[in-house]
């Protein structure tokens, strides 16, 4: 899907001029990628990693632009469950023009602020600003799932919920990944901010993104080692519960077989004690039962 936008009075509005300064492709089909590469004059090796998800992100310097690859999250989806994952996006900059790639099916600059934009290198701070913010509400997300699933692995005994934990683990580990990925990319854009043509104020807008990327990773990292470390644990949780359960079960397995041994004994065809009595019967049905609460006294009082 092909978009047009420009810049009117600090504010990134779309319009229908094909000769806008900002061109976005979102979801390119096979036209719009041969457009690209052909009238564009994109780098087919760089537009292809802009379209790939385990793409890292990276600076480069063309002839006639330059070519900006950076990570971000992708939104999630119903069959992801537990699963976060993440993508690229790139935002080619040339002197007069814009062109923003992305293989995700989104809203043209969802979630990113469209306002105070002077030109077209600091709409590029401001998508990969929302990346980075994009990261950080995901770590929240990240944060409660796992809490929810605490409460339930101190109660349950089945490996569902660690196998959900470990795929948030999982989900952790790419994100320390895409998030330190785009910090060496933010480094990269920070020594060459005179050649890419930053303004003193955007200069300051790159050192904000910076600190911020800095604290999302930082963030990222503290979530990962607290539910890496806790899975262990959590682990021997299920299996102590599991053990609990056993031991109830043993408890009332050999509280049973006690009266099923009284029972048994008066059930030979052998001659016994009683046998004659009118109330064997209920003299033995009352052994049984003696013997069954003996059994469960013996056990509670040991605890």
């Amino acid at each position: 899907m092909q978009s047009h936008y420009r810049i009117a009075a600090g504010k990134v509005v779309e319009t229908q001029d094909e000769q806008s300064s900002i061109v976005a492709f979102f979801t390119p089909t096979e036209a719009e990628k041969r457009y690209c590469i052909e009238q564009l004059k994109l780098d087919e090796h760089t537009f292809s990693s802009a379209l790939d998800p385990d793409e890292l992100s990276r600076l480069e310097f063309e002839p006639d632009h330059i070519a900006l690859i950076y990570s971000r999250p992708r939104n999630r989806h119903a069959t992801d469950e537990f699963l976060f994952r993440g993508g690229t996006a790139g935002a080619f900059l040339f002197k007069d023009r814009l062109v923003i790639v992305s293989a995700d099916d989104v809203p043209a600059f969802s979630g990113v602020q469209t306002t105070r934009v002077q030109s077209n290198a600091g709409l590029v701070l401001k998508l990969i600003l929302a990346a980075v913010v994009h990261f950080r509400e995901h770590l929240k997300v990240i944060s409660m799932i796992a809490d929810e699933l605490q409460k339930e692995i101190n109660t349950a005994m089945e490996n569902r919920h660690l196998i959900h934990l470990f795929t948030l683990e999982k989900s952790m580990v790419f994100y320390l990944n895409f998030i330190h990925s785009n910090s060496l990319l933010l480094e990269k854009i920070k020594h060459n901010a005179a050649r890419i043509g930053f303004t003193p104020d955007e200069q300051e807008v790159l050192d904000d993104i910076i600190i911020e990327n800095a604290q999302c990773y930082k963030q990222a990292e503290i979530y990962s080692n607290i539910i890496a470390s806790l899975m262990d644990a959590r682990a021997s949780i299920v299996g102590n519960n599991l053990n609990s359960l056993m031991k109830t079960l043993t408890i009332i397995t050999i509280a049973i077989m006690a009266p099923t041994l009284v029972v048994s004994i008066f059930s030979m065809n052998v001659a016994l004690p009683l046998q004659k009595n009118p109330l064997a019967f209920a003299i033995v049905l009352a052994l049984a039962v003696i013997s069954a609460v003996a059994v469960l006294l013996f056990w509670f009082r040991k605890r």
